[in-house]
């Protein structure tokens, strides 16, 4: 008995460390799971982008220089192209969320049958192209469209009177059509986590529906608004396939005026000065959507 008490335990190699399991000293380090992505990553877009910026200082006539940003910064058409686009970008971002705002008090707080289908909708209206609803609206508005062919119908005229997609209120039309559910899915996020106490007390105290939407309703949706305007006015910025689809005529932005520098002038360095500037306002404006949606929550 005594030899046995005194012979030695024999090592296994291993002990489990108390209060958790050892870590492998062959366990993979962090910056080496995230290599692969951020190769890709640089692969995909970051070289790409890095040979735009490249392109953008190399005029046709060779060697490194300013002259490209010089010429287009300067030019007429860069000027309008910029105006047209962000006075489009401004106002359909302020119809977006007028229009959201009063679709999202109907569906969360105006009982109706199907409410909850039609919300159900709206994400589904996310992933339409933009494209689609611009030949929707033309189907409809179009020189040929259903409610022209209406109109001939009934008065017997050559000709029906809606003619404004091909003009810079059809694509700002489009462009409201296409971008109010981006302003509605944040709106009805927040007005789920309304407390509707606060609704019935402030009917309780005689408060009108327009009283209750202005001291309630609107500081609780205020963060939502923002993110999505937010949202909305980089998407629009960026927009070309609405420009592009409604053919209206003399309305030119920075996205139709890299297409129309680099496909049908094969102004490469000028297509690229006006890529790079897009992206600038893009990426600014985008850092500014993230620090609204942070704030709100989104």
């Amino acid at each position: 008995m005594t030899e046995v008490a005194r012979r030695p335990r024999v090592s296994r190699g291993w002990s489990r460390p108390r209060g958790g399991s050892r870590k492998s000293s062959t366990a993979p380090r962090p910056w080496l799971a995230a290599l692969p992505p951020v190769v890709l990553l640089a692969l995909v877009f970051l070289y790409p982008l890095a040979l735009v910026v490249q392109q953008s200082f190399q005029p046709d006539t060779g060697g490194t220089s300013l002259q490209p940003y010089s010429d287009v910064l300067g030019s007429e058409a860069f000027r309008e192209a910029l105006w047209t686009t962000v006075w489009l970008a401004v106002g359909a971002t302020v119809g977006c969320l007028v229009l959201g705002f009063v679709l999202a008090l109907i569906i969360a707080f105006v009982p109706f049958p199907g409410a909850r289908s039609v919300a159900r909708f709206i994400d589904v209206f996310l992933s339409f192209p933009s494209f689609l609803i611009t030949l929707a609206l033309l189907f409809i508005y179009g020189t040929v469209g259903m409610a022209n062919g209406l109109w001939t119908d009934v008065t017997g005229a050559a000709d029906g009177p809606f003619r404004f997609l091909t003009t810079p209120w059809g694509v700002l039309l489009a462009e409201v059509t296409y971008f109010t559910p981006f302003v509605v899915r944040p709106l009805l996020a927040a007005f789920s986590q309304l407390d509707t106490a606060q609704l019935e007390v402030a009917a309780g105290l005689g408060a009108r529906p327009a009283r209750i939407i202005r001291t309630v309703i609107l500081p609780e949706a205020l963060p939502a608004l923002a993110a999505g305007g937010s949202l909305v006015l980089v998407l629009c910025l960026n927009e070309f396939g609405i420009v592009l689809f409604t053919g209206a005529k003399g309305v030119t932005t920075l996205p139709m005026l890299v297409y129309s520098k680099a496909i049908l002038e094969s102004d490469y360095p000028g297509a690229c000065v006006v890529a790079v500037v897009n992206v600038l306002i893009s990426v600014g404006l985008y850092g500014l959507y993230r620090v609204v949606s942070r704030r709100a929550g989104a």
